[in-house]
This record gives structure tokens, C-alpha cells and sequence, in this order.
């Protein structure tokens, strides 16, 4: 009989310490059958050694899976589209990946006949809160266990001493402090703990995984074209391109041109602020072509709404709320809203800036003929005005009438 009545679990392996010790953590403790899953995301890693590790420890069922097409196309885009920034700066590289993972996870546990799943995401992080709120949304009666919220190994030299005991590998530079923790896919990389903890410190140039400094960037801008359909990136220089392959071109030229750095004390969902440095180099050029080509294409009303929508929208990706009504709810009005964002936009990258140069649309609403400041040979009435300006004035004059001038309530 297994203990706590687990048989099976479907662990999110990485095949990094920490998750190679909650293997054996599970197998010890649980004594149930463990089904390993590794997601290839855009890591930049070899996944092959997650593998053999895996069968090192026993593993009959291994899963190992390219899952960057995915990624790209089904949650990148989507959260694109809504132009999404976490308190105004973030770009959720690592919120919008848990999904993902988790909806793998369900699925192969369904597959194998697994009756739970487990993460390795600690007890005072987000990514805990994102992989169980996507369980639950996707299978309410899956057992979930989180290792970090149950046993004692809480230092890292308890950790390392389970793996010594336990003849776990331990790379060289995992024996003494790290300096800082990794996480990275396809649309990212974040950095975080250790030398990042003090938020008055600038980060060592060590942290940086994906960009240049902008400082050593070439000194000559580079201009890329990119099409839109729908609101999605199609192309790059009038090349076609799939989604992952269309990103990674952008983070290579982002990568070159030192674009998408960013330093950020953000507030947690759990409640602590805590400070990480993000590189997003193809997300940020990304975002400012979408507004760019949304800028002639998207009414103000509804560009406006869009823009009122998307803090929410962003803070349930951040949350963990990927699989919740309310984000579908919204996704399905942002997308409404893409219909004519087609077209093609201009941007420079010159030092760490990505600045839109031009955009062009068979959708656009800009009027050359309406906004001229020479002959506009009748198309906009200038006299007009005068009462649009009066009938907006009407209850700021009925209130400095009644003695509430400069701002009175």
C-alpha cells in the first residue's frame, strides 16, 4: 500500500538538484511510482541528461517533450495580443510558462493512470500558486504535493546532504552559494536570490544571460520589419516564420542590440516583494510593435477599453488565474478586438531601445487628409469644434458658476 495513499505521481522535473532530490524524496517517502515529466520551453538546455538521470533513479516512465510550438502560439501570442505588463514593466515570461507545464502534467497523469502530481516550487514563491490553482482548474480532485511545504530539508546544506547520502549528482558549482537562481524559456530569463536580494545593489554583468550590455551594442541602429495578421507576428523582414522561430529571431536581434533588460521590485501574489532581474529581449521589441501597428489600426474607444482591461488581465496571468472564467472572459474580448490588427511596422534597435519608426495597415483609420495642417479640402470642419468644446465645458461651467472653481469638489 502506498504511504498517504499516493500510487502514482507525475513529478515537473527539471533534472536539476532540487527536483532530482524530490524524486527521491517521493520515491522514500511516498513509496509510490514516480512518471517523470521534462518540458522543453526554450530553456536553452539540453533536456537529454533530465533522461538518463531519470532512468539513474529507476524511472520506467519518462516524459520528455518539445513544447516550445505550444508556447509560443497558444499562450505567448494570446497574452501579446493584450499587450500584458505585470505593474507596468514586467512581461511575465515565468507566469505565463506554469500553464503550460501544468496542463502537461494533467494530462500525462490522466495518460499513465497517475493519481498526483508534484512541482518544485518553494513555499514562499508565485510558481506554487500558479501550478496548483492550474491543477485544480484542470482536475478538482488531483492530489498535489509540494515537497517544500512538507519536509525538513530546509537549508541548502540539508539539501545537499540528502543528494550525498542518496548518490544524486551535484554539479561543482552547486557546492558552495550560488550566487543566484535561473529560470528561463523561450520569451525569457529571470534571475533572482542571492547577490539579487539587496534591491539597493546593481546587478553584477554575471546575472545577464540573454542580452548584451547596451553600452558594447554597435553603435549602427538595425531596422526590422515585422507583419502582423490578426494581431499576431507572421513574419520578420518579409520572411515567414513559425511562432517559436519568430521569437527566437527576435530575441537574437534584441540579444544583439542589448534590448530587454529589466530590474524590478514587484509584489508577490503571496505577499512579500521580492526583486528579480528579467531579460526579455524579443518580448520587448514584440510589445512595441503590436502598439505600434494597434496605434492605426484598433479605434480609440476600444483601443482604450483594451488598455483599461489589460493591469487585470496581466495580474491574472501573475496570480495564476491562466484557466479561471475571467481570463477566458477577457481573451475572448481581447481577441474581438485583434480582427483588423494587420500590417506591418518599422523598428529600431539601437542600444537597449526598441522605438517604432513606422507602421502601415490596409486597416488603418489614420487619415492624412483629416489631420494635414494644409488644405484638407473640406474634410474636417474646423467651425465643429466650437461645440464639441462647449457641450464637454457645459458642467465645468455650471460648476464654476456655482463657486467651485480651480478643482472643487
Amino acid at each position: 500500500m502506498a504511504a498517504k495513499g499516493v500510487k502514482k505521481v507525475v513529478l515537473a522535473y527539471s533534472g536539476g538538484l532540487d527536483t532530482s532530490v524530490i524524486l527521491r524524496w517521493l520515491q522514500q517517502t511516498y513509496r509510490c511510482e514516480v512518471v517523470t515529466f521534462t518540458a522543453d520551453l526554450g530553456q536553452g538546455e539540453e533536456l537529454e541528461p533530465a533522461r538518463r538521470k531519470a532512468e539513474m533513479f529507476g524511472i520506467k516512465e519518462i516524459f520528455v517533450e518539445d513544447l516550445r510550438e505550444t508556447f509560443v502560439k497558444d499562450f505567448v501570442f494570446p497574452m501579446f495580443r493584450a499587450n500584458a505588463l505585470y505593474e507596468g514593466q514586467y512581461l511575465l515570461g515565468t507566469s505565463i510558462a506554469r500553464p503550460l507545464i501544468a496542463q502537461r502534467q494533467i494530462e500525462i497523469a490522466e495518460q499513465v493512470g497517475a493519481d498526483a502530481v508534484a512541482h518544485g516550487a518553494t513555499g514562499k514563491g508565485n510558481d506554487q500558486v500558479r501550478f496548483e490553482l492550474a491543477y485544480y482548474a484542470l482536475n478538482p480532485d488531483v492530489k498535489v504535493i509540494a515537497p517544500w511545504r512538507e519536509w525538513d530539508l530546509t537549508s541548502r546544506t540539508r539539501l545537499l546532504a540528502f543528494a550525498e547520502a542518496n548518490q544524486i549528482p551535484i554539479a561543482k558549482d552547486k557546492r558552495g552559494e550560488a550566487p543566484f537562481s535561473v529560470d528561463a524559456n523561450l520569451l525569457h530569463s529571470s534571475s533572482e536570490g542571492k547577490i539579487l536580494e539587496d534591491p539597493g545593489a546593481e546587478p553584477d554583468e554575471i546575472v545577464y544571460q540573454r542580452t548584451i550590455r547596451p553600452e558594447d551594442a554597435p553603435d549602427r541602429a538595425t531596422v526590422i520589419g515585422i507583419e502582423f495578421e490578426h494581431g499576431d507576428p507572421v513574419a520578420i523582414d518579409g520572411v515567414r516564420l513559425a511562432p517559436a522561430a519568430l521569437l527566437a529571431r527576435l530575441n537574437q536581434l534584441g540579444h544583439d542590440n542589448g534590448v530587454g533588460r529589466l530590474d524590478l521590485v514587484e509584489n508577490r501574489f503571496v505577499g512579500m516583494k521580492s526583486r528579480g532581474v528579467y531579460e526579455t529581449p524579443g518580448g520587448t521589441v514584440l510589445l512595441a510593435a503590436h502598439r505600434g501597428i494597434e496605434s492605426i489600426t484598433l479605434d480609440r474607444e476600444a483601443a482604450h477599453l483594451k488598455d483599461s482591461l489589460m493591469p487585470r488581465y496581466a495580474e491574472l496571468i501573475y496570480n495564476g488565474f491562466w484557466f479561471s472564467p475571467e481570463r477566458r472572459m477577457l481573451q475572448a474580448l481581447i481577441d474581438a478586438s485583434q480582427a483588423s490588427v494587420s500590417g506591418q511596422v518599422r523598428v529600431k534597435l539601437y542600444k537597449g531601445n526598441a522605438t517604432v519608426i513606422g507602421r502601415e495597415s490596409p486597416n488603418s483609420l489614420y487619415s492624412m487628409n483629416m489631420v494635414t495642417f494644409e488644405d484638407d479640402q473640406g474634410a474636417y470642419d474646423q467651425v465643429d469644434a466650437a461645440g464639441f468644446i462647449k457641450l464637454n465645458a457645459l458642467r465645468l461651467r455650471l460648476g464654476a458658476r456655482a463657486g467651485r472653481r480651480g478643482g472643487a469638489l
